[in-house]
């Protein structure tokens, strides 16, 4: 049985991230920041064939701790970096385990002698760190893809810079290393949206929706949101773990970059599917996910089915 490392296997994405790699029949490692909080990753016990699974502590600023996660792993895969909108103390809790962390993991998988293949779960904001507001300068019905050289705004939310930072140091790691034996694959996520796998209460996605099904504004970030009636593109988290584990899989992908996209809702009209109540607006296609539907086989859901199946088990 080959070896999956799942870095923040456990999360929104990463749960079903793992229980894909599971479901495949390997054997799954799953990072853990603090192995005593059980809570966070007791549901992952709870997915077929979890005897393969196995949670191991890991802290992302420490190379040895990272080292000893993949060692024996097949392939890795790294959504191991914060995903927080009320943030405090940005250096200490984005910037430090974001970027601090992912030149960490380069580091030791240039120096594997098991890992075969990676993927890193980025983000759309690492190639706009305006999201979910466009590129200023660029046409209202501009369609973003692959190609766009990264653009960094350096007032937008901090969670955005990091990913931004994170990705330029990914993007010379596989300049710099185009014989590497490790093939690096990079996807982007836009606004991933969907069921989730735990009851965990520290997921940033699952609680957007929350607050846009009950139209709450807990901070200035979502009131302005709902003020601008801002666009979303959409992904189901479940297409993001099917992406993550064809790139993971499929092979020949060093280097590769794969936005993760689907339909562009605004805000009011997303409140509006999950309350099962009938849209004012179609959607529009902002991101585009072809690369991924042609290279990974993906088919999108529609963002009607995400937002329906998180209103039946929320």
């Amino acid at each position: 049985m080959k070896t999956a490392g799942i870095i923040g296997g456990s999360g929104y994405i990463g749960s079903y991230v793992t229980q894909k790699f599971l479901d495949e029949g390997f054997t799954v490692k799953v990072s853990a920041r603090d192995i005593t909080k059980k809570k966070k990753y007791r549901h992952l016990e709870k997915l077929g064939n979890a005897h393969n699974l196995s949670i191991h502590p890991v802290d992302m600023r420490n190379l040895e701790s990272v080292r000893t996660f993949i060692n024996g792993c097949d392939i890795v895969v790294h959504g191991g970096t914060p995903f927080q909108l009320d943030v405090k103390d940005p250096a200490s809790e984005l910037f430090e385990p974001t970027i601090k962390g992912t030149g960490n993991f380069l580091e030791v998988i240039h120096d594997s002698a098991s890992v075969k293949t990676v993927v890193i779960i980025a983000s759309v904001a690492a190639f706009n760190t305006g999201y979910p507001m466009p590129v200023e300068g660029r046409p209202a019905d501009y369609l973003y893809t692959e190609t766009d050289e990264p653009h960094l705004n350096t007032e937008g939310h901090p969670y955005a810079q990091a990913k931004y930072h994170a990705d330029q140091a990914v993007q010379k790691f596989v300049r710099d290393n185009p014989d590497s034996k490790v093939e690096v694959v990079s996807v982007y996520p836009v606004g991933v949206m969907g069921p989730a796998l735990s009851n965990r209460e520290d997921s940033t996605s699952a609680g957007l929706q929350y607050l846009f099904k009950n139209r709450i504004a807990p901070n200035p970030f979502v009131q302005m949101l709902y003020d601008h009636d801002m666009e979303f593109a959409i992904v189901d988290v479940r297409d993001v773990a099917e992406a993550i584990y064809k790139a993971a899989t499929i092979g020949g992908l060093h280097g590769k970059q794969y936005y993760l996209s689907n339909e562009s809702w605004k805000v009011s009209d997303i409140s509006r599917m999950l309350n099962n109540e009938p849209v004012h607006e179609k959607p529009r296609f902002v991101y585009s996910g072809k690369n991924a539907e042609r290279d990974l086989g993906l088919a999108f859901k529609p963002a009607s089915e995400s937002f329906h199946d998180y209103a039946a088990t929320s």
